[in-house]
């Protein structure tokens, strides 16, 4: 394996900036939260995940108050009628439109699986645990692939300490359903279940790997590596660093878009390979893990740092022009993401030495 981008001391400076007493902000002018925007269940449902990585970090009582405020809004964002969450909230704390996306909805749900499974607070894992059930049978309804597979990610989560009942349902479900659509729509020229790529694409063949090894479903993980592997090539280049399909989108018999380039992209592709590196051990999937988060420290087509370690803020893209310098929530909390997992790939035992290095860095 080539040389490896360096890992940084953990820093939630920016991550500070943009919440406050409701939650995380949607976007940022510069590293300047944008409040015209207000808050929305995806980012927030992104930051309790954020928050959960980092506890293992700094210690729970580094993150409680910033996991539990996440909670309260998912808490609050649920719609007891339609089992379902809203998603845009103003500054003010109203609540925007109607009911969120699917999307929304998966992430909430993948969100609240993560924290049953892994929140050191009983308090927290019992409210998750309440939401989840409450929440969980509205899945079967799902349309959309990316908001199916967020689910079977959170059911799965949980499986490992809650065996059976409606999770284990819902996942056989919902995985069956998505392996389905590659069975049907897939072939070997164009491997993909829709006629275009879009984005988090790698989120789909990670809920395959993921579901298959519960499930025992040789056919389901083979087909969540073959795609996982065709991601990888297609977002390769050819001097061997990541080239994520840009948000012009890849269509079926045309050229992948090469710009603007999303922390979403490389972030889903690391959990993907990380999935698929429990599995296989295989040195082509770390390399893949590791590829996708020297991403976001220049081993890019421009050559430039997309993340900021420093604050632990995250530009959101890479333009033909250069980066995107808005520091919004998505992009920031992929950062972080990615950053934590490699962190873990390289030394999963405990780091007191790394706990204390962030925790200065966080202090403000």
């Amino acid at each position: 394996m080539s040389e490896r981008a360096p890992l940084y001391p953990l820093s939630r400076l920016h991550l500070d900036v943009l919440t406050d007493g409701v939650g995380i902000m949607q976007h940022a002018i510069g590293s300047r939260p944008d409040p015209a925007h207000g808050y929305c269940v995806d980012d927030v449902a992104r930051a309790l995940q954020v928050d959960l990585l980092h506890g293992n970090v700094l210690g729970w009582a580094a993150v409680e108050e910033s996991a539990w405020r996440g909670f309260r809004f998912l808490a609050d964002a649920f719609d007891a009628p339609s089992g379902r969450f809203r998603n845009f909230r103003s500054v003010d704390g109203s609540w925007l439109g109607g009911l969120g996306s699917d999307d929304s909805y998966g992430r909430a749900m993948h969100a609240l699986g993560d924290a049953i499974a892994a929140a050191p607070d009983r308090g927290l894992v019992d409210a998750a645990a309440a939401l989840f059930d409450r929440a969980l049978p509205a899945a079967r309804d799902l349309a959309w692939p990316r908001a199916e597979a967020s689910v079977v990610l959170g059911c799965a989560a949980i499986l490992g300490s809650r065996s059976g009942g409606l999770p284990a349902f819902t996942l056989t479900l919902l995985a069956t359903r998505l392996h389905e659509r590659f069975v049907r729509d897939a072939t070997p020229e164009w491997p993909w279940p829709d006629a275009v790529v879009t984005y988090e694409n790698a989120l789909l063949p990670r809920a395959l790997i993921v579901a298959g090894r519960i499930l025992e479903s040789e056919p389901m993980v083979d087909q969540g590596l073959r795609t996982l592997d065709w991601l990888i090539d297609a977002q390769t280049a050819p001097d061997g660093h990541l080239s994520p399909i840009g948000n012009g989108w890849w269509s079926r018999g045309g050229e992948k878009s090469q710009f603007d380039q999303q922390p979403i992209e490389a972030t889903a592709l690391l959990l993907a390979a990380e999935a698929a590196l429990a599995l296989t051990g295989s040195l082509r999937h770390e390399a893949a893990m590791e590829r996708s988060y020297a991403w976001f420290l220049g081993a890019n087509d421009l050559g430039l740092y997309v993340a900021d370690p420093a604050t632990g803020g995250g530009g959101d893209g890479l333009t033909p022009t250069g980066i995107n310098t808005n520091q919004g929530a998505e992009s920031t909390m992929m950062w972080l993401i990615a950053a934590e997992h490699v962190r873990t790939l390289r030394n999963p035992a405990p780091r007191a030495a790394a706990a204390g290095a962030a925790l200065a860095m966080s202090t403000r």
